[in-house]
């Protein structure tokens, strides 16, 4: 007979951080405390036990307070399970569902990170063999599947990219885009640095966050969000979250560029200029082609040096790791220099970073399964794809309606109200933006 049980959080989250298939920091204890602080939801850290008082599963569900003592409950990327296993997916289901039940819940909200499908960067398509088992197994437990959807319109995103990270690195650099290592390449040759940084930079990262969101027209998270955020994944031995600077520093930028002008003006100055053949003279061209390129480039960069100083941070990203993943949760990016590259080459930087680290799959946290010319976050789609990873479609979002009333009335009204409360907080986060 198994039973559901509060257990002690440290007890919890060594069970989550080493589960073998579904170890997730959306699972994570430090997600639990987040959600607590940050998101106004009550964590519920739970184990599904043996008669042995042996753990066979867990979950984090996450607690909605509705009016009239009512609640949802949301467990992020799904049950800590082995899916595979019919029986415990039929018991793990009905102990949440009577706990939940319990509580005035109106339903119960999954959405695992089960693979249905994955692309591989040569565009070839694997199939999940398990997934219509997983898929009936659901339906069969009084699950209600919320569809295949395209975009961002899920709790979590369908839809991501993922490196395997225990390829080499060479492998890994060996399925970047040819544009990609180019970018890195210029980047790298124009002097740009990444850097870890600490808290003190979060306001950094912040104003990179509301550049990047402004020109995507919506604002998302206070600065005390991703301050908190950073605080309690540092503060618990089992996560982290790293935050990598990619920079210009104006005086090596313009060093290199020089540099190169100068390696330029040697290979003309030993050109026969007064007996130049067609390839030499093509060459010339060329050459006198790059001076000038070059020679405005460092006109540039010190006009930007008078405007912004030496050092000038252009992208900042936060990444997070838990088990043997880690996710690249936020990224920002300033307006300008976008021809620097900095963030092709902060992106690189992450990825040895974790490589180097041990951890086996790096993450992108998030793309579209509409790859339609329309749609407005396509480049988005194509700046990830760039790098190279496997293109993985999740089962999607379940739930199981406990109170099928006021579920009908939760779906139907709450996005309204959603909307609105969201459309108030992006005017007075802009408000606060334009007063900073």
């Amino acid at each position: 007979m198994l039973r559901l049980k509060y257990i002690e959080k440290d007890v919890f989250d060594q069970y989550v951080e080493h589960h073998k298939m579904k170890s997730h920091f959306l699972q994570s204890l430090s997600w639990g405390e987040f959600s607590r602080i940050k998101k106004n939801l009550i964590p519920h850290y739970l184990g599904l036990v043996n008669e042995q008082e042996e753990l066979v599963g867990a979950t984090l569900l996450l607690e909605k307070s509705l009016p009239f003592h009512y609640c949802y409950f949301y467990a992020p990327r799904g049950f800590v399970i082995d899916y595979k296993k019919k029986e415990l997916v039929r018991a793990m289901t009905q102990k949440v569902v009577d706990f939940a039940k319990r509580r005035k819940a109106i339903f119960v909200k999954i959405d695992p990170d089960l693979v249905k499908s994955s692309t591989n960067y040569q565009e070839e398509v694997k199939e999940n063999e398990d997934f219509k088992e997983l898929f009936q197994t659901l339906k069969k437990c009084g699950w209600h599947h919320g569809g295949f959807t395209k975009n961002f319109e899920t709790m979590q995103p369908r839809y991501t990219f993922r490196i395997d990270l225990t390829q080499s690195l060479e492998e890994i650099e060996d399925h970047f885009s040819k544009t990609t290592k180019q970018r890195i390449a210029k980047s790298h040759k124009l002097a740009t640095e990444v850097t870890i940084g600490g808290k003190e930079d979060i306001h950094e990262f912040y104003h990179l966050m509301t550049l990047t969101e402004n020109r995507k027209d919506f604002i998302s998270y206070t600065e005390d969000y991703y301050y908190t955020l950073y605080e309690i994944f540092n503060g618990n031995p089992s996560s982290k979250a790293t935050l990598f600077l990619g920079k210009v520093n104006m005086d090596n930028t313009i060093e290199a560029l020089n540099k190169s002008l100068k390696d330029i003006n040697n290979q003309i100055s030993i050109l026969p200029i007064d007996n130049l053949s067609k390839s030499a003279k093509a060459k010339l061209t060329e050459l006198t082609k790059q001076k000038e390129n070059i020679t405005q480039e460092i006109s540039k960069y010190r006009e930007y040096q008078k405007e912004y100083g030496n050092l000038l941070t252009l992208s900042a990203h936060m990444i997070i790791e838990y088990g043997n993943k880690a996710w690249v949760l936020y990224a920002g990016n300033h307006n300008i220099l976008s021809e620097t590259y900095v963030n092709y080459h902060t992106y690189f930087e992450h990825i040895k970073y974790c490589k180097e680290k041990g951890i086996e799959v790096y993450d992108q946290f998030g793309t579209i399964g509409d790859l339609s010319k329309n749609n407005p976050r396509l480049g988005l789609h194509e700046f990830k794809k760039k790098f190279g990873g496997d293109y993985i479609e999740f089962i999607g979002e379940w739930n199981y309606i406990t109170n099928p009333i006021l579920y009908f009335v939760f779906t139907k009204l709450v996005p309204i109200y959603r909307n609105i409360i969201r459309k108030r907080s992006k005017k007075e986060l802009q408000n606060e933006i334009r007063k900073s």
